[in-house]
C-alpha cells in the first residue's frame, strides 16, 4: 500500500502535517530527533567502548603461571 504514494502524495502530506502542526513545532520534534540519534549513536559507541574493555581487561586479568594455579 506505501509503495503506490510516490513523491506528489508525500509532498501533500507533508503540506497537510505543516498546516496542522505549524512550522515551530515541527522543527523543534526534527531537533528531538537529532537528539535521539545523536544520543543514540553515543550509546553504541561507548557499549562498543566498553565490550573492548572487558576484552582486553579478561586477558589482563589472571596472569598466575599454569604450575601455580595447579597447587592452589
Amino acid at each position: 500500500m506505501l509503495n503506490n504514494i510516490g513523491l506528489p502524495g508525500l509532498l501533500l502530506i507533508a503540506v497537510v502535517v505543516l498546516v496542522l502542526f505549524g512550522r515551530g513545532k515541527i522543527s523543534g520534534l526534527m531537533g528531538e530527533v537529532g537528539k535521539g540519534i545523536t544520543a543514540f549513536k553515543k550509546g553504541v559507541s561507548d557499549g562498543q567502548k566498553e565490550l573492548d574493555d572487558d576484552e582486553k581487561a579478561e586477558s589482563a586479568r589472571d596472569v598466575t603461571p599454569e604450575e601455580k594455579k595447579d597447587n592452589a
